[in-house]
Formats: structure tokens, sequence, C-alpha cells
């Protein structure tokens, strides 16, 4: 069997996987659509569109032929999330771990990716990889904890686990995969509000008090979805939580810090190479929650401002207005 691990995916964050696991000498195969960056990253070892700075691997192998990764056992796959569908229908059917590593729910459907992923890639086996992680610290190969969520089990994580681990990226066990995909869809919505919190210069404490009351929707949203309250409290969940609410390496903290300066989303995200994931999952995110009556009014507040319908300083005084209660109690 091939040693061989595949990435699919050659933005920011499957190239930095792909770093990570080329880090033991083993080959890497990624797959990404850009002929050009294909060819960077042949010719260079580099990859300045998405992950400028980062020398890469002479073991990181490029192509944009999918065929290619057919006879791999394990993929990581780290294509954006709505586009996972569309990138899956491509890849040879057959026996294999897939390891999704984007975080999102899919618009239009509301389907989690590993939902996503079973339709368009029948009989494969899924595993979900989340958890804290900013590409570039990954890349250069800073220490680095992760929730590796396995729907077939223990035997799966004997599989991938000996895969997947490196010195520098540990992962830790799990079979709930519907909470794994869920701290991490959440989370980016959330991270966005704490950039509107930084943006409007509002404080230390308000952003610690928004982390705090975002992580109870996230458990009530998990809960209610079948999830597990110890996966949302661990990497997966609370922790990339507090990673990505408190630094402008995140694409959502810093798309929510150019909200609350005065930006619209649309001029935010102008320009942008990478995709700041919590931008297309909160709308149905807000969607589902209204729609199976859990309340979630951090989400409701970013869906209304990447949606323009009111300013941040008047949105954050929204929420500030809303009925008082026990801290232990919905919203």
């Amino acid at each position: 069997m091939s040693r061989t691990i595949g990435v699919i995916g050659g933005g920011a964050w499957g190239t930095a996987l792909a770093q990570a696991m080329a880090s033991d000498g083993r080959a890497v195969l990624l797959w990404a659509r850009e002929a050009e960056l294909v060819e960077e990253i042949n010719r260079d070892h580099t990859n300045s569109l998405f992950l400028p700075g980062a020398r890469l691997s002479p073991q990181i192998r490029a192509t944009t032929e999918m065929r290619d990764l057919a006879a791999l056992p394990v993929l990581l796959v780290v294509t954006p999330a709505q586009h996972l569908a569309s990138v899956l229908a491509g890849l040879q059917q057959g026996p294999r771990d897939l390891v999704l590593c984007a975080k999102g729910i899919e618009a239009g459907t509301g389907r989690l990716m590993a939902d996503v992923a079973a339709a368009a890639a029948p009989g494969a086996s899924l595993a979900v990889l989340s958890g804290p992680t900013f590409a570039h610290e990954v890349a250069a190969g800073l220490p680095t904890a992760v929730t590796l969520a396995c729907a077939e089990g223990e035997a799966q994580w004997n599989r991938l686990a000996p895969a997947l681990s490196r010195p520098m990226l540990r992962p830790y066990y799990s079979d709930d995969v519907i909470g794994a995909e869920i701290g991490g869809a959440v989370k980016n919505v959330l991270a966005i509000a704490c950039g509107v919190v930084d943006g409007l210069g509002l404080g230390q404490n308000a952003r610690a008090a928004l982390v705090a009351r975002g992580y109870a929707e996230m458990l009530r949203f998990g809960l209610a979805r079948g999830g597990r309250a110890e996966t949302l409290a661990g990497l997966c969940g609370l922790g990339d939580l507090v990673l990505t609410c408190s630094s402008t390496s995140s694409r959502n903290f810093s798309l929510g810090k150019a909200l609350g300066e005065g930006l619209s989303a649309a001029e935010a995200l102008a320009g942008k190479n990478s995709v700041a994931e919590g931008t297309h999952t909160a709308p149905v995110l807000d969607a589902l929650a209204r729609s199976e009556g859990i309340d979630m009014p951090i989400v409701a507040a970013v869906n209304r401002l990447l949606k323009g319908e009111a300013p941040a300083r008047q949105v954050v005084s929204d929420l500030l207005a809303r009925p008082l209660k026990a801290e232990g109690s919905p919203a």
C-alpha cells in the first residue's frame, strides 16, 4: 500500500497540511486547481498566492489531475466548504479514507461536510480533522494539536493516526463527527463577531464575554444536532474558538475587524485570495437555528451585519439591549 499522502486543495491550509505531512520525509501529492500554482510549487517549492514566505518540502509534488490521486488510500480534503461536492465529484470512487478538513455548512442544503462527502463519494470512510490551527504556524512546524473524529470508530483511528500524526502535529481521537464539524463551522461565525468587537474598540472584557456567550450558542446548536458536550469543549470547539477569536491571523476575525471599523462586507472581502468561511456559514446557520428553535443571537447579529441590514455599532447595541436573564438560560 502506498505511503504517499494525498491532499486535495492548494490553499493556505491545504499547503500547510501537505508541509506537515512531508515533515518526516514522506511523499505528499497536492492537488490544486490553478495550473500556475502547481508549476510554482513543483519548480520553486513555494506557494506565493496562498502561503507566502513558506519554503515547502521537496517531498511535496503538485498536480492539477485528480486522477493522479486515485490509488492513494488516505486523502486530506481541504477545499472550501462550498466547493466540496463539486471537487469530490471529480474524484475516482473507491474504498479509501477521506479526512475532511474544511469547516462550514453547505449553503442551500444545510448539510455538514460529512453528509456532503457521503453523497459525493459513496463507499469512502470519512473522518474529520479540526482544531485550533493557523496555517502559517503548521507550515512552520510549530506544535499543533487537533481532533481527528472517525466515523468508523477506533478501527479507522488505528489506520489514520499513524498515517497523520507527526512530532509537531498531534491528533486526539473522537468518534463524534457531528460535534467536530459543528465546532469548526460555528466558531468561524463567532470569530467574525469577535473581530467586530475589536474593530469597534470595545475592549477585552467585551471580547471575553462574547467568546463565552458564543460558546453557549455553539453548545446549544451542537447538542440539538446530536453532537456531544465534551467534543465541543475540546480542541475542535472551544479550543478553536479561543484561537480564532483573538488574532488577525484568522481570516474571519480580520473580516469582522474590518466590519467594526466601518467597511461593508463587500469592501472587506474585496481582493482577498482566501475564503472567510464564516461569510457563507452565517446565513445558513442562522436559518437552521431559527427553523429548529435554537436561540443564537450572536449568529443572527453577524448575519444581519453581513447582509448590511445595520451598522456594526447598532448591531452590538441591539445585542446588549436584549432582556436580562440567568446565564445558564438560552439567549
